[in-house]
């Protein structure tokens, strides 16, 4: 099915609207069609391969130059600009890509074959591309790797329809109002970034785009720029609110919610942030939804404090086995990963998608998300979800940030254990004192470790594997 073309259909109907702008500069809907008419010219005369990569931070180059792709009938594959080298060759080899357009403050990042930078792209003398007036909704608009937080990344196709319908879900929960304007701080080569974009030329929304995250400097534009809304995750979130507490920040008059996801919160930042002002709606999704499925209302969200709310219009959900697995059936749906189909089979059985995560519904039909199956440690014979562990001992004072793996052992099979940031020493037997007389016996970790930071993809989820080894020599 073919739909009108999103950018030139907003260039019509709100030409005079601003699409994007860094703080400095805007653009209307309008001004974005020659520019990026331009770009995509650029981009055909560089490639005939279907699928071209794209590395950039959270600025107007790169939104321009993403922007091109698209226009230029071609599929964008989003390269992370923290991975080391040899994982974006992997990544770069997979999508045969012959060509990455690169952001020029990345220029010392990627070195490969086939690289131009977005300010040789914005010079280049190729004529401009007629933009296509229609839009395939089945056709693959981006490739992105997921995240890896336990393993190796596979790329996720995200078709045209799978943005819509997600861009569509979240519209008939949050609603959009013609003054909205999403702060995009979360990483562009993300979900939880590019589905701003794609929601911008969708709604005929504004998009104010802000280079990296900076709790100080988000809070100021909060404050004195006219934002409505900006999505961000679990870590984001605790150092926003610090620095409200400690600058008294107040919010422009137009702010309406921090769209919250990426990952579990504990209930006594969520009390804070109630408390501060700060309006939070939960949600869960995934790369392979392009973004939300399930999200809180603006309404509910003050209410079911710890849920991530009830499946939004196009999603049914289920909670199947044992231990509750969360199977979703919905358009925004990827149809697959990339050259990798007996991994996505495995997931998906033709009709309900297994995300891996369990989860329970109260009485009133809000899902709360219990943790990941495959993190799941069973020690003697009980079962223990790391994210209930981890959501009660942060309540602990002066921990800024806990993980929990499980390690094997000889008299339990497995065993949990807790890896911690502090900026202060940390007394463990007062620490596993205060799990106790919150937790059942065998859930409280064995043995305790405190580093300095845990490490984390580019979304703020804690990257599990990695501390695996850690833990095995503790």
């Amino acid at each position: 099915m073919e739909i009108p073309n999103w950018l030139l259909k907003q260039a019509s109907l709100n030409p005079n609207r601003v699409a994007v702008n860094d703080g400095t500069t805007a653009y209307t809907f309008a001004q974005l069609v020659p520019l990026v008419a331009h770009r995509a010219g650029q981009i055909q005369a560089q490639t005939d391969q279907p699928r071209v990569g794209v590395m950039t931070h959270n600025n107007l180059a790169g939104y321009l130059a993403a922007l091109g792709v698209l226009a230029a009938d071609k599929t964008i594959v989003w390269l992370n600009w923290r991975l080391a080298p040899e994982e974006l060759s992997r990544q770069i080899g997979d999508a045969g890509l012959d060509l990455v357009l690169v952001d020029d403050q990345l220029a010392d990042r990627y070195y490969g074959g086939h690289r131009v930078l977005c300010s040789e792209l914005t010079a280049g003398t190729a004529p401009a591309a007629v933009l296509t007036p229609t839009v395939d909704l089945d056709a693959v608009a981006s490739i992105m790797y997921t995240s890896g937080t336990t393993g190796q990344p596979k790329g996720v196709l995200q078709t045209y329809g799978n943005h819509l319908a997600s861009a569509i879900s979240s519209s008939l929960n949050l609603g959009v109002l013609p003054n909205d304007l999403w702060l995009c701080v979360a990483p562009i080569f993300h979900i939880s970034g590019f589905s701003i974009l794609m929601r911008g030329l969708i709604y005929g929304m504004g998009v104010r785009l802000v280079n990296h995250f900076d709790a100080q400097v988000v809070n100021q534009i909060l404050e004195d720029e006219p934002v409505t809304i900006i999505s961000a995750v679990p870590y984001m979130l605790k150092k926003m609110l610090e620095d409200v507490q400690a600058n008294d920040h107040c919010y422009s008059s137009a702010f309406r919610l921090v769209l919250l996801g990426g990952g579990t919160i504990d209930r006594a930042t969520l009390n804070a942030c109630e408390e501060s002002g700060l309006p939070i709606v939960q949600c869960y999704g995934m790369t392979e939804t392009c973004s939300q499925f399930v999200a809180l209302s603006a309404e509910e969200a003050p209410y079911h404090l710890g849920s991530v709310g009830k499946p939004l219009f196009t999603t049914q959900l289920r909670l199947v086995g044992e231990h509750h697995e969360i199977e979703i059936q919905t358009p925004a749906l990827t149809p697959g990963y990339l050259n990798q189909p007996a991994k996505f089979a495995a997931k998906h059985d033709g009709d309900w998608y297994r995300t891996g995560d369990v989860g329970h519904f109260d009485e009133d039909g809000f899902l709360y998300v219990d943790g990941r199956l495959d993190e799941m440690i069973i020690s003697g014979g009980e079962n223990i979800f790391p994210a209930e562990v981890e959501n009660v001992l942060r309540q602990y004072p002066g921990i800024q940030e806990i993980a929990v793996v499980g390690r094997n052992d000889q008299q339990w099979g497995a065993v949990p254990v807790a890896v911690v940031v502090s900026k202060q020493p940390v007394d463990f037997q007062q620490l596993e004192a205060f799990g106790r007389e919150h937790l059942a016996h065998y859930k409280v970790p064995k043995v305790y470790l405190q580093t300095d930071a845990l490490p984390k993809n580019a979304s703020g989820k804690v990257q599990k594997f990695r501390l695996q080894d850690l833990v095995a020599n503790a």
